[in-house]
């Protein structure tokens, strides 16, 4: 099919054309139609008029019904269609930033396998990019010391080896850790004497005192953002399209922000406003850093001051259920503790292997070391009767989460707040069914079997334990609605890899980990579509194709449901829709 939609031949529009305003501005037929809807899981046909579907069902009946002379007709040629892909947890800013810093990852997504072939690509990256003298940084992005050689992070005088007269800071794939060389240490004024955040951990040399140039979490949160550039809205801009447009090659119509500082949230708001965002955008604030900026109509806690009036100040931050330009605050977001493949997630019981210079019992740490803390942001939530999603992968951050929520809605009921457990890696089998009774959606984390499953099993928790992460089977078997995700830009937002992960859990090495965690195609394809539309409260507009709903589509180049398990990473997005109009079309297509 060319880039040019061909209609359908003249000789199919024999049939005498359907007047009136019931009409259809095209019908989709031709290729196998997986609908989502349960109750009437195929189809042959789809209609869409203003953006809505208004027809789903067999090629004679929505011919006959929605058939004008206006009708676009578009053949399928034998792909399938499916509903657009609903993104269950990302960072869309953080995509579009990852598009224009260096490339770090390893294989198969990027070149870097040693530290030497770490500094070459910087080096690389600062030859071929004018704009980072301008920037007054060098950022690389996704490094990934379980896939390098030296199975380390780099240490700051290798950054150094690089570059001594420009700040360089490079950002673990996990996005919870980064380095910094000597240069970047220094503008952020981080020395021998400057203590750990509470909550993080900058990394010391064999002396205990001199920083190596290795922040984890709080300390990384806190020191990195310093060093990035200040840009204009045109710059800004430029980054959300780049992010953007890979979400839309992917086939996905909504995309979330998954954990917004308040800066970020003005600068999305801004560009929808401006009229650039093609598909939908749901953003999660930080609820740690953001609290006293957040209203809702219905809010009990607000801005520090209660004055109706400063319902008007710009930097509020809002929540709605409503878009306004293809953007809401859908709600917010709190981190409980880090990353499993960083080894700083929270564990009840201690790595498999501790990072040099732990102690043996080292089990990760929490964001919060004071229970209290999180107990506030929870109740604040509950209060407010806002969503709440939280970052949870270690074992005990998740114990965490379910005593906070269960005291939160024994103080505020339960409601109907849909509650979200961000990746929950190590989501233990006895703490299903306490999920289960708080009402909380599992928003889990397969794409880690194959990107770091043999990492899981050799490193972080051992044969045995890593059989069990992301256990979407067992909830599943729970009667749980779940959904899946790339948490991107940690993995890309790799729609097929996300399902081809779901179904098969095979690790880079080929190892089935976790084989009764499996999936069926279907059951992933529900946790990429209705079912994150009903962790956004969209179940009743989004994540399937029935009569009412918006037209947000996607094109495969083959049926998930038919082809062999193996080659569904293989599968390509031909074509996205959103709203019934072409958002992406492949070059092949």
């Amino acid at each position: 099919m060319s880039k040019i939609r061909l209609l359908v031949a003249t000789s199919l529009l024999a049939v005498a054309p359907t007047v009136g305003a019931s009409n259809a501005d095209a019908i989709w037929f031709g290729g196998p139609v997986i609908t989502m809807n349960d109750k009437a899981p195929s189809a042959q046909a789809v209609a869409v008029k203003n953006g809505k579907i208004v027809a789903v069902g067999s090629r004679k009946a929505v011919f006959a019904s929605q058939k004008g002379a206006s009708t676009q007709l578009i053949d399928l040629k034998g792909h399938t269609l499916l509903p657009g892909f609903v993104d269950a947890h990302s960072h869309l800013t953080g995509v579009g930033l990852q598009a224009v810093a260096a490339n770090l990852l390893s294989p198969p997504d990027g070149p870097v396998k040693s530290i030497p072939q770490l500094q070459q690509v910087l080096r690389d990256y600062i030859a071929a990019t004018p704009k980072v003298r301008e920037w007054g940084v060098v950022l690389g992005m996704n490094y990934d010391d379980s896939q390098l050689a030296e199975q380390r992070n780099p240490t700051r005088q290798e950054l150094d080896a690089v570059a001594t007269d420009i700040p360089i800071v490079i950002v673990h794939q996990s996005g919870h850790l980064a380095v910094m060389n000597s240069a970047g240490l220094a503008k952020v004024g981080i020395t021998a004497d400057t203590t750990n955040p509470e909550g993080g951990v900058i990394k010391r040399e064999a002396d205990g005192k001199t920083p190596s140039g290795v922040l984890e979490e709080l300390a990384h949160f806190a020191y990195t953002p310093k060093l990035l550039p200040k840009i204009n809205a045109a710059q800004a801009f430029a980054l959300i399209e780049a992010g953007q447009n890979i979400y839309l090659a992917n086939g996905f119509t909504t995309a979330q922000e998954g954990r917004a500082s308040a800066g970020t949230t003005t600068g999305l708001r801004a560009a929808a406003n401006a009229g650039k965002l093609k598909i939908d955008v749901v953003d999660y604030t930080d609820l740690a850093d953001t609290k006293e900026q957040i209203r809702t109509e219905d809010s009990v806690e607000s801005l520090a001051d209660p004055d109706p009036a400063a319902k008007t100040d710009p930097k509020a931050i809002e929540i709605s259920k409503q878009y306004s330009n293809r953007f809401r605050v859908g709600a917010v977001k709190l981190t409980l503790d880090g990353s499993p493949q960083g080894r700083t997630a929270w564990f009840t019981t201690p790595y498999y292997k501790v990072p040099e210079g732990q102690k043996a019992d080292y089990a990760g740490y929490p964001s919060f070391p004071n229970e209290a803390d999180v107990q506030g942001y929870i109740d604040t939530a509950y209060k407010n009767n806002w969503q709440v999603i939280v970052h949870a992968n270690g074992d005990a951050a998740i114990d965490q989460l379910i005593r906070t929520l269960g005291s939160a809605q024994q103080k505020y009921g339960a409601g109907d707040r849909r509650p979200v457990l961000i990746h929950g890696q190590y989501l233990r089998a006895d703490q299903i069914p306490q999920l289960k009774r708080l009402g909380v959606i599992p928003s889990l984390y397969p794409m880690h079997t194959f990107y770091w499953g043999d990492w899981h099993r050799q490193t972080v928790a051992g044969p045995a334990r890593a059989e069990f992460i992301s256990p979407v089977g067992s909830v599943l078997r729970d009667g749980m609605k779940f959904t899946i995700h790339s948490d991107a830009p940690v993995t890309f937002p790799n729609s097929m890899r996300i399902l081809d992960s779901a179904v098969n859990r095979t690790t880079r090495t080929g190892y089935v980990l976790g084989p009764k965690e499996r999936l069926s195609p279907l059951q992933a394809l529900h946790a990429m579509t209705i079912w994150p539309a009903y962790q956004y409260f969209e179940e009743a507009s989004k994540g399937s194709l029935e009569v009412g709903k918006r037209a947000d589509l996607v094109v495969l180049s083959g049926n998930p449901l038919t082809v062999p398990s193996a080659t569904l990473k293989d599968l390509k997005v031909l074509e996205t829709i959103k709203d019934g109009h072409t958002v992406f079309l492949a070059e092949t297509h």
